[in-house]
């Protein structure tokens, strides 16, 4: 039978079991529903393909290049700086302290982010729906949720440590509106070609951002400002050092829910180890990298008035135009700091593109909106949350980065679960043809039990500026957060007693 008429044949399947609804028909492109926007896309070569199978014949990227680069050039970028800066500016940690944090909680972090790549190839679907095997479908569609608000977070975040610098150069010309702006429609102008384009983009993006923080570099060792400032010990260290942690960890494992997306059109037989150093190398090595420059760099505020006054005032877009502009490079120093904020594009596009993937996941009617619909509309709402957080940036970063670590601690505790423990880590249980068929993956009561559990862990285990838990409160003066390590063991726990009752009661 010819590839289209399978196609068809599998729409047709698809239809009776009241899932996902097919946006494309094999080579042809052809829509249904709301098809304004993959139209335009297909006009212009842009993906149109979604939450459907990549089959075997689409398996068309071979690049191992590509796997590595492409999370590369997205954490060799200004909020993985920013939030190296943290170490000291938020967490009060000496230089060697937050470099041992980085090292050992990024490490952990990643380790996820590589494994989940692996599925990708070996099914050929995306991440949130590869994860009804996983979790279930009912927990997937919690996720798939989370994941949406997450994608528009992570966007807006990331935006604002760019709009920082881009509105102190030039004396202000850039009002901070005006930077999310910019950013924003860049971010748009690639997401919305997707995969392949994404991919091309990612593959060099990273080359200026490399050469400017190098430019970093030489200009803060010229300074003189750097120190490896003083090791202090006890509680209240401990729980700063678990706080940073924490949220060094939620940068790091911040991909886990989209990992499988940016590997999906490599061939089924790709050797997984490939892939899993492919990703783990290009993610650990920029994430070490830039994190403890940022740290090292945040050292300065501690010995240089008007680096702590720059700070104090324009954040971390304070701290680089102190670095490459004022008594440095001045107009080439603005140029750099302008081509750094533009690195957030690299960072931003695979939220964006992965944000629409799990919105069209979560529900069988949000399907039928396209891809490119979605990433237009949450770049849109980006747009509309950056702007105001905007004065609050310190806050909101260590904030959000350990709500991501909560959430994905407990998603990594059930999926892995059920993969290594009850599949003993094998791909050939899953029947990924018929991903769209309910009857082939597990309800997800387990999954839903083992989040619920997950969330009490967080409950019991987080220090934010606004909660800090029994437990947490106990760690130092400030608290320690302890959120995602419980947030795992709980949803650990929860799931593996109740996934034998699902499997003994629904049979899957």
């Amino acid at each position: 039978m010819p590839d289209q008429e399978k196609e068809i044949a599998l729409t047709k399947e698809r239809s009776k079991n009241e899932s996902y609804e097919v946006i494309s028909v094999g080579e042809s492109n052809k829509v249904n529903g709301l098809n304004i926007f993959n139209k335009i896309a297909a006009r212009v070569n842009a993906e149109t393909k979604g939450i459907e199978l990549v089959t075997d014949e689409e398996k068309t990227e071979t690049s191992i290049f590509n796997v590595w680069s492409m999370w590369f050039s997205a954490n060799l970028v200004i909020a993985t700086f920013s939030l190296g800066a943290l170490g000291i500016t938020v967490f009060n940690l000496s230089f060697a302290q937050a470099v041992l944090v980085i090292i050992f909680f990024s490490l952990i972090g990643v380790i996820p982010v590589a494994t989940y790549s692996v599925f990708g190839p070996k099914l050929g679907l995306r991440q949130m729906i590869l994860s009804k095997f996983l979790v279930g479908d009912y927990a997937m569609r919690i996720f798939s949720f989370i994941n949406m608000v997450a994608g528009v977070g992570w966007g807006a975040v990331n935006i604002m440590s760019s709009a920082q610098v881009l509105s102190i150069v030039n004396n202000g010309a850039c009002p901070p509106w005006a930077g999310c702006l910019i950013l924003v429609l860049c971010t748009i102008l690639v997401s919305f070609f997707g995969y392949h384009v994404i991919h091309i983009y990612e593959n060099w993006s990273w080359v200026p951002n490399l050469g400017v923080f190098i430019a970093i570099i030489v200009r803060m060792a010229k300074s003189g400002n750097f120190t490896m400032g003083t090791m202090v010990g006890g509680a209240t260290t401990a729980g700063h050092v678990l706080s940073f942690g924490g949220a060094v960890f939620g940068f790091a494992t911040g991909w886990a829910t989209f990992a499988a997306d940016y590997t999906v059109y490599q061939p089924r037989n790709v050797p997984a180890l490939k892939i899993f150093f492919a990703v783990m190398l290009g993610l650990w090595i920029p994430l070490l990298f830039t994190l403890i420059l940022g740290s090292a760099c945040a050292t300065g505020i501690t010995t240089d008035k008007r680096w702590a006054e720059l700070y104090t005032t324009n954040s971390i877009g304070g701290l680089l135009y102190a670095i490459l502009v004022e008594d440095s490079l001045h107009g080439f120093g603005q140029f750099l700091c302008v081509l750094l904020a533009l690195s957030t594009v690299g960072n931003n596009i695979p939220n964006m593109y992965s944000m629409a993937l799990s919105a069209q996941a979560t529900w069988s009617k949000l399907s039928k909106i396209p891809r490119v619909a979605w990433t237009v509309l949450g770049n849109c709402v980006t747009l509309a949350i950056c702007i105001p957080a905007y004065y609050h940036f310190a806050a909101v970063m260590q904030n959000f980065m350990h709500m991501i670590g909560y959430y994905l601690a407990i998603y990594e505790a059930i999926s892995f679960s059920e993969h290594f423990i009850w599949n003993k880590g094998r791909f050939d249980v899953y029947d990924y043809e018929h991903f769209y068929d309910k009857e082939v993956y597990p309800k997800g009561y387990a999954g839903i039990f083992g989040f619920c559990c997950g969330v009490v862990g967080v409950a019991v285990g987080m220090n934010q500026v606004w909660y800090t838990s029994i437990l947490a409160s106990k760690i130092g003066e400030y608290g320690g957060d302890i959120g995602f390590e419980l947030a795992f063991a709980f949803a650990f726990v929860g799931f593996n007693l109740t996934r034998p009752l699902e499997k003994k009661y629904t049979g899957r």
